[in-house]
């Protein structure tokens, strides 16, 4: 599929492809989490790839080529441009159900809040 036709998938940075706990250190990014590299490779065949985080964008670039997903990754942007999908882990999929999504609000809680320490690997 050439690159004209390909669909953008825009992934958070913080909490998605890196190892990230909540503490947030402006000038340090986490490592890269296990199987996301693999993960952007693949999708990158077939999906533009945009990363979207508030961190600077200098040193968003810079994790990024350092974990060799600069071949993979179109942009770097703390905009979230249109896209056909958004990854983050803060975010609640709206199902039309505004009671539903009022619980989901009220309920929320970031995945690495509900695993204990053992498990953020």
């Amino acid at each position: 599929m050439t690159d004209k036709f390909k669909k953008t998938i825009l992934f958070d940075l913080d909490g998605v492809l890196n190892i990230y706990d909540g503490k947030y250190d402006k000038s340090y990014i986490p490592p890269i989490k296990n199987g996301a590299y693999e993960l952007i490779k693949e999708l990158s065949q077939d999906y533009k790839i945009v990363i979207f985080t508030t961190r600077n964008s200098l040193i968003a670039s810079k994790w990024i080529v350092e974990n060799g997903l600069d071949k993979y990754v179109e942009n770097v942007t703390n905009i979230k441009e249109p896209a056909y999908l958004i990854i983050d882990d803060r975010c609640i999929n709206f199902n039309g159900d505004y009671k539903e999504l009022r619980n989901k609000i009220k309920n929320f809680k970031v995945w690495y809040k509900k695993l204990d320490n053992n498990n953020l690997l």
